[in-house]
C-alpha cells in the first residue's frame, strides 16, 4: 500500500461502514473498498486488522489500521479538516455530538433488530421501543435542520447511515417513520439531498432483501 493510501474494509448493508464512506465523501478523500464475505468467511486481512473484534469497518490508513465506526469517522474528519469540519469546533459541542453518537450505536441497531427478529406482542414492544427512541433523537435536533445545527455533521453521518435500513422496519413492523416521527423524516430526506449520502446509501429494497436472508437463517419465518 503506498502512502497516504486509504483501504476500507466493508459490507455493502452494513450501515457502519457507510458511516465511514459517507465521511470519506464529505471530505472528497479517495479510497479502495474491499468487500468482504461476512457470512462465507472474513479475509485474512480483516481478521489480521481487527483481531479484537474481527468485524468491519476498518480503515487502513497507509497500513495502519483503525477501527469502529465513531471512531474511524472521527479520525477522518481530524485528519481531514477541510473543506468542512463534520465535529463543532467547541468542546462542549464535541462532548455532545458524542454523547448522541454513542445513543444512537447503543441504541437505533438493536431495536431495529427487535423488529425484524420478532413476531407478536414482542414486535409490538421493539416497534414502541423504537418509535421511542427516534422520538428522542428529534428532542436532540431541536428546531434545526441537523443534529450539527445548521449544517450537516458529525452526529448526521452517525444517524443517517442507520435508515438503510428503516424500509426493512417499516415492512416487518407494520408501520413508517415518516408518519410516526415527521420530523426525524423530514431529516433523512434533507440527508439524502446530499450526494454524500445518496451515492452511498444502498436501494432499501436491497436491503430489505438482505434482512430477509438475516431472518431465514435466524429461523425466523
Amino acid at each position: 500500500m503506498s502512502k497516504d493510501e486509504l483501504r476500507l474494509l466493508d459490507f455493502w448493508a452494513s450501515p457502519f461502514c457507510m458511516r465511514v464512506k459517507i465521511a470519506l465523501a464529505e471530505k472528497g478523500v479517495a479510497y479502495e473498498s474491499q468487500e468482504e464475505d461476512l457470512f462465507g468467511g472474513k479475509s485474512d486481512l480483516l481478521l489480521k486488522s481487527n483481531p479484537i473484534y474481527e468485524k468491519v469497518p476498518v480503515l487502513l490508513d497507509n497500513g495502519k489500521a483503525i477501527v469502529e465506526s465513531n471512531n474511524i469517522v472521527y479520525y477522518i474528519d481530524d485528519k481531514y479538516p477541510s473543506p468542512n469540519t463534520l465535529l463543532p469546533s467547541c468542546a462542549y459541542g464535541r462532548s455532545r455530538a458524542r454523547f448522541w453518537a454513542d445513543f444512537i450505536d447503543k441504541k437505533i441497531f438493536e431495536a431495529g433488530m427487535g423488529i425484524w427478529k420478532s413476531k407478536g406482542e414482542e414486535l409490538e414492544i421493539a416497534k414502541k421501543d423504537f418509535i421511542k427512541i427516534l422520538k428522542k433523537l428529534e428532542g436532540a435536533m431541536g428546531d434545526k435542520d441537523y443534529f450539527g445545527g445548521d449544517n450537516f455533521g458529525y452526529v448526521d453521518v452517525i444517524a443517517i447511515a442507520m435508515t438503510s435500513w428503516f424500509h426493512a422496519y417499516d415492512v416487518f413492523g407494520g408501520f413508517k417513520v415518516e408518519e410516526e416521527c415527521p420530523k426525524f423524516g423530514c431529516w433523512i430526506k434533507r440527508c439524502l439531498k446530499r450526494e454524500s449520502v445518496s451515492s452511498v446509501l444502498p436501494d432499501p429494497e436491497k436491503v430489505y432483501q438482505c434482512v430477509v436472508m438475516l431472518r431465514k437463517m435466524h429461523g425466523i419465518e
